[in-house]
Parts: C-alpha cells; sequence; structure tokens
C-alpha cells in the first residue's frame, strides 16, 4: 500500500530538486526513496522505472521553464523580447543545472504523457511567436530556432562546466552574443535557390 501523502507529483518533485543536487545521470530511485522517507517500493506505485522518473522531470521542467520565458517575454517584441527569452532561459539553466539537463537529453517519455504535457507544446509557441516578429517564415524559423537553442544551450553548458576561463567577463560576451543574435535575425539570408520548406 502506498505511504498517504506520496503522489507521482511529489515523487517526480522530489526527483527534481535531487537532480538539481547531484545532476539527472546520479539520480536513483534509493536516493528518491530516501529522499521522502518512504521505501522504495513505494516509488513503483507512483512511477514505473528510473526512465519513467527521468522523463516525468523532463516535462516538469520543460513546464517550468516556459513559465518563466513566458512570464519573461509578456508583452514585448524583437530585441527585447529575443533579450528577455534568452536571460529566462539563462536563469533557468543556472538555478535548477539538474532540471535543465533534463529538457536537454533525449528521453523516452510516454507519449500519452507528452501530449498532455502543456510546457513543451508552449516552447514552441513561444519561441515560433517570437521569431514570426522578425518576419521569418518556414524553413527559416526551423533554422533560426536551432540556432537560438545551439547558442542558448552551448553558451550555458560551458558556462556550467566552467569554460569561460577569459578575464573578460561571460555576461559580456552574453550581451554581445544576444546583439548578433538580434542583428543576424534582422537580416536573415536568403533561403538558397530550389531549397524546400519542410
Amino acid at each position: 500500500m502506498a505511504r498517504a501523502g506520496l503522489t507521482t507529483e511529489r515523487v517526480t518533485t522530489a526527483g527534481a530538486e535531487l537532480a538539481d543536487e547531484v545532476g539527472l545521470d546520479n539520480v536513483t530511485m534509493s536516493q528518491v526513496a530516501r529522499r521522502l522517507g518512504v521505501k522504495d517500493a513505494s516509488l513503483y506505485t507512483h512511477v514505473r522505472n528510473l526512465e519513467d522518473l527521468r522523463g516525468r522531470i523532463a516535462l516538469l521542467a520543460a513546464d517550468e521553464k516556459t513559465i518563466l520565458i513566458a512570464e519573461a517575454t509578456a508583452g514585448r517584441a524583437g530585441k527585447d523580447a529575443l533579450v528577455a527569452y534568452a536571460n529566462a532561459w539563462r536563469e533557468y539553466a543556472r538555478r535548477h543545472p539538474g532540471r535543465y539537463t533534463a529538457t536537454q537529453t533525449p528521453l523516452r517519455i510516454d507519449p500519452e504523457l507528452a501530449a498532455a504535457a502543456p510546457g513543451p507544446r508552449r516552447a514552441v509557441e513561444l519561441t515560433y511567436g517570437m521569431l514570426h516578429a522578425y518576419g521569418l517564415a518556414e524553413p527559416d524559423l526551423t533554422d533560426a530556432v536551432r540556432l537560438l537553442r545551439s547558442t542558448f544551450h552551448g553558451f550555458v553548458a560551458l558556462e556550467a562546466a566552467g569554460g569561460f576561463a577569459h578575464r573578460r567577463s561571460p555576461q559580456q560576451s552574453w550581451l554581445r552574443a544576444l546583439d548578433a543574435l538580434h542583428t543576424l535575425l534582422e537580416h536573415w539570408p536568403q533561403a538558397r535557390e530550389g531549397e524546400a520548406a519542410p
């Protein structure tokens, strides 16, 4: 019998907190059970296994990150929206490193669970909406989304790993990178002749 008060949400939150402390790859079911003060077996009433738990952490994190970005970008457009979006992304990655990793790691997630989760869907809407304001359409939209994700993720991953040892502060480089992205988005190169939209 499951312990009273133990829910899938509580198990997922405990796993997410642990991921932020020790890293997503180091989370185990035993550690989550100890954190909640229950036996390992009690968890399996609420999550199928470690893979299921990691998938749920990813969806929780996607929802949290999307809410943060939506709040930051509300009422903004153009460069203001881009900077607010990027800063919210970076802030989430810094504040919740384990959860953030879950949003950037290919994980097998229950299709029904993924389909019902608002975070990933809302993230796409926010990102494409911001880029539509730059006048982009497919296939440029998808290319621009990939560019932003690569830039933001690459920067925060290198920063978290201590990869910016130069005396110039990472913050200065971050701001210049956002300036450069804005300029590029405003002057997006024409698609090559014959290139088809997806």
